[in-house]
């Protein structure tokens, strides 16, 4: 059995964090879910302005863009829905016989409004209703001024994938800020059947401690924080209040691994993959990753209820100078300044197409 099956066995989904139109014309895409046992998507705006960027595969569809008078993120949002859609019909299936549970596709909001709740739910509704697409997840940064627009995101009805979130502090703040919007739509009389998922950064905690902890304490930041979440996760989930949500008809909120890509060269390269094997979560991979798990990855023991070492673990990191609670704080905030870069270096990227792509005099065709 390959490893991305016996995870599946183990009882998570495998996410690919990546797309490109490449990937969708040439039957990659659909390889991943058939073979590989793919049961879902995310995207981000980096990833959008690395694929626009390589080639042409983009170049048609921004000409005719061009050509009906889009600019900037119009244009953007057309071209990566064009991408989304295509790619949630490959997973409605799995959507339709999971009933809701696995099978989605996730579109960012412009990483511009992370810290701006009101527009951010301004574009959230809007890019829904245009989408309409029964298994897209809109992704809202869980920033403090976005927990407000997850709320009530969730009270309209509309699936949130929670991202940005470094800590057991931060996820268990997006968890409430979508119970709060599942009780306000059961008492005004609406249906709680609203999903959400909250996505948890593992890699970026070691990078940004490398070089500054003890050898014995390399590559363990990440995962202790994995462990740390996942104990609050289960213990959310036996909860009085989520246990009477889930008896009125609501899901509860699943927790995803994210950013599971080993950045230290000397470390395996499946590493945050084969620490964080967990029931009832979702990893999300880079497709090196996802392919190198295929290859040599191994799934061993599930993560511990109850946390294993990452208590022990991080009060080593504690001891050693870092202060863990201001660093979850630092990563958001450079995390949110990293997709703001993206998305400006698309934007860029996008305005440089157009004006080779337009139709006129002298236009490249």
């Amino acid at each position: 059995m390959i490893a991305t099956r016996a995870l599946k066995e183990a009882g998570q989904s495998i996410w690919l964090d990546a797309i490109t139109r490449r990937m969708l014309n040439e039957g990659t895409l659909r390889h991943y879910i058939e073979d590989l046992g793919v049961t879902g998507m995310t995207s981000n705006p980096t990833l959008f302005e690395q694929s626009i960027r390589k080639g042409g595969d983009y170049d048609e569809s921004i000409r005719m863009g061009v050509e009906r008078g889009l600019r900037g993120e119009a244009l953007f949002f057309q071209l990566a829905l064009e991408d989304l859609s295509r790619a949630a019909s490959f997973f409605r299936p799995i959507h339709q016989r999971t009933q809701g549970e696995d099978g989605w596709v996730s579109l960012e909001v412009s990483p511009l409004l992370a810290w701006q709740p009101v527009p951010t739910l301004e574009q959230v509704l809007t890019l829904h209703a245009r989408a309409s697409l029964p298994n897209l997840f809109i992704k809202i940064p869980g920033t403090h001024a976005g927990l407000r627009a997850i709320e009530e995101a969730i009270y309209a009805g509309v699936p949130i994938n929670v991202t940005l979130l470094f800590s057991a502090e931060q996820y268990l703040a997006a968890a409430n800020a979508y119970m709060r919007g599942i009780e306000r739509r059961l008492q005004d009389g609406l249906s709680p059947d609203v999903p959400s998922v909250a996505s948890l950064f593992i890699s970026r905690w070691d990078k940004a401690v490398e070089g500054k902890v003890p050898e014995a304490l390399r590559n363990r930041l990440g995962i202790a924080v994995g462990q740390r979440t996942y104990r609050a996760y289960c213990g959310l989930g036996e909860s009085r209040r989520v246990r009477h949500l889930e008896a009125e008809g609501a899901s509860m909120q699943k927790l995803v691994w994210a950013s599971t890509s080993t950045k230290d060269p000397n470390a395996r390269d499946t590493l945050y993959v084969e620490a964080l094997v967990a029931p009832d979560t979702i990893n999300t991979l880079p497709e090196s990753t996802l392919l190198a798990f295929v290859d040599h990855g191994r799934v061993g023991q599930s993560l511990p209820r109850d946390g294993g070492d990452s208590r022990s673990v991080i009060a080593e990191f504690m001891a050693a100078g870092v202060d863990v609670e201001a660093l979850a704080e630092q990563l958001q905030h450079e995390g949110a300044d990293s997709f703001s870069k993206s998305w400006n270096d698309l934007m860029a990227c996008l305005a440089s197409k157009s004006e080779a792509l337009e139709v006129g005099p002298g236009a490249v065709r």
